[in-house]
């Protein structure tokens, strides 16, 4: 089968295989309108640390807002021979009916919490497991490691510069946009800037440099093209002994007569500190002491806190592999389990027990809360039944304990609640407004900015509490003290 890539793609179908067997069992079974609340939540912080950011609402909303199975889905199900001829029909007039609540995107996130919660009928609920998982899973994965190098750059900015090593187009345009939303100020990938609106940067590669019988010629060349925003490349041969000369000597003869200022140089190769520092006074000694130094090569978040550490004179980063792919951590661990199922005076609340206590789940239908002080920090998590309310309005005084260390307990006094998961589809019908990217953007920083800077270390961070409230922890030991002994 040729397929058509002039047309927007429909990925209905991008699901696990047994997500339709499961739910072809499920309408034999009579279950299609049977109600089920699916959590996603993830156990484990990339990196090591102590949050992650929550990005891929817009492309999940988009998703869920155009399921749809065509003539040629149901032909491959019929070629399969194992589904029911009714089944088919009911995928045929399929319509997504279900009840979707989430974080807004950019929002700092914390391991066993609810950050998607779907409820609606089974199948339906089911089969968008993958594409709920793939779509937060990568930006998540890429807007929290993203995050992590704009911190250590402090006031400096980080560029993605990742494209051609992302693991493939998605990759590399949906990857660029969740660097944006974590806090980096450009990219280099084109139709991420024509799509969503992040800013596209770039100058040339050390092929311009080649095609010219010297370094000068294709230093002067460039000038020439583009006076009022020259940034060179200065180390395809020698960056002391040719680079920053030759750099110099275009902007005295080229960029300054005809009224401009150069921008910047880039190093991609070498002792970055070294040469910097070199650059730098070499540049200052020539009058270009406003010429912003640019640093790129396989980059991340310790190598440019130890180049600040030593004093490197760096401007801005740009950032490829190491970003894009989050190379360090590259796996995003999130998951989608089922934890209720209707029934006629609510809900009866599920749970998967695991050997490993961390991997047991938070039954049933919930809520999440987050307490902030009166100075505005996020101080723990408080996840809850749905039934149970909090006053969001006033401030409360609230004890909480560690569900696994449930010795552990805090008195919170004076604190503000904010129900964390928005309604995004009521009945499949999309209810939320979703914000442009700059919106979503200036809400990580501003929710990043909640978090004490404890919570921020890149190692051994401090622990956030996301608590469990009394009732939800009595229906969960129920639960398991009713298991099979």
């Amino acid at each position: 089968m040729q397929i058509n890539w002039t047309e927007e793609r429909n990925l209905t179908m991008l699901t696990d295989y047994y997500e339709f067997t499961m739910s072809n069992g499920y309408f034999l079974n009579g279950m299609k309108d049977k109600i089920a609340v699916f959590d996603m939540f993830f156990r484990n912080i990339p990196d090591g640390g102590g949050f992650a950011i929550f990005a891929g609402l817009e492309q999940l909303v988009h998703y869920l807002d155009n399921l749809r199975f065509t003539e040629q889905d149901i032909n491959y199900f019929r070629s399969k021979k194992v589904f029911d001829e009714q089944f088919l029909e009911y995928l045929a007039n399929f319509h997504f009916e279900c009840d979707v609540w989430a974080m807004e995107e950019g929002t700092p996130m914390f391991p066993n919490e609810p950050i998607v919660t779907i409820r609606g009928p089974v199948i339906q609920a089911q089969l968008v497991e993958t594409m709920v998982l793939l779509t937060i899973n990568h930006q998540s994965l890429v807007a929290t490691k993203a995050n992590r190098m704009v911190r250590a750059a402090g006031d400096k900015l980080i560029m993605e510069f990742g494209s051609r090593r992302a693991q493939g187009y998605d990759a590399a345009i949906l990857g660029a946009r969740a660097t944006y939303i974590g806090g980096c100020g450009a990219t280099a990938c084109a139709i991420t800037d024509r799509d969503y609106g992040v800013p596209a940067v770039g100058t040339m590669a050390h092929s311009w440099v080649q095609m010219f019988d010297t370094e000068y010629e294709a230093f002067r060349s460039y000038a020439e093209i583009y006076p009022d925003d020259c940034t060179l490349l200065i180390d395809t041969y020698n960056v002391l002994k040719s680079g920053i000369p030759n750099a110099i000597r275009v902007f005295d003869e080229v960029i300054v007569p005809k009224g401009y200022r150069p921008k910047g140089v880039r190093i991609d190769s070498g002792d970055i500190a070294y040469l910097s520092k070199k650059a730098r006074k070499m540049l200052d000694d020539a009058g270009y002491s406003d010429v912003k130094i640019v640093a790129s090569n396989s980059l991340d978040e310790y190598i440019i806190r130890d180049l600040q550490m030593q004093g490197a004179k760096l401007d801005s980063f740009g950032i490829g592999e190491r970003l894009i792919t989050s190379k360090s951590d590259p796996v995003f661990g999130g998951v989608y389990k089922l934890v209720a199922v209707g029934k006629d005076d609510g809900y009866l609340p599920k749970i998967k027990v695991s050997e490993s206590v961390e991997k047991i789940t938070n039954p049933h239908f919930k809520k999440l809360y987050r307490f902030f002080d009166q100075n505005g920090k996020a101080v723990a998590d408080y996840v809850c039944v749905y039934d149970e309310e909090l006053d969001t309005k006033n401030p409360i005084t609230i004890t909480i304990f560690d569900p696994l260390a449930t010795w552990k307990k805090c008195t919170l006094e004076n604190v503000y609640a904010k129900e964390m998961l928005q309604p995004i589809f009521q009945k499949g019908e999309l209810v939320y407004q979703l914000p442009d990217i700059q919106q979503i953007r200036q809400h990580c920083k501003e929710q990043v900015d909640t978090l004490w800077e404890e919570v921020k270390r890149f190692e051994k961070p401090h622990n956030y509490y996301v608590d469990l409230s009394q009732k939800l922890w009595d229906i969960k030991q129920s639960l398991l003290n009713s298991l099979p002994k």
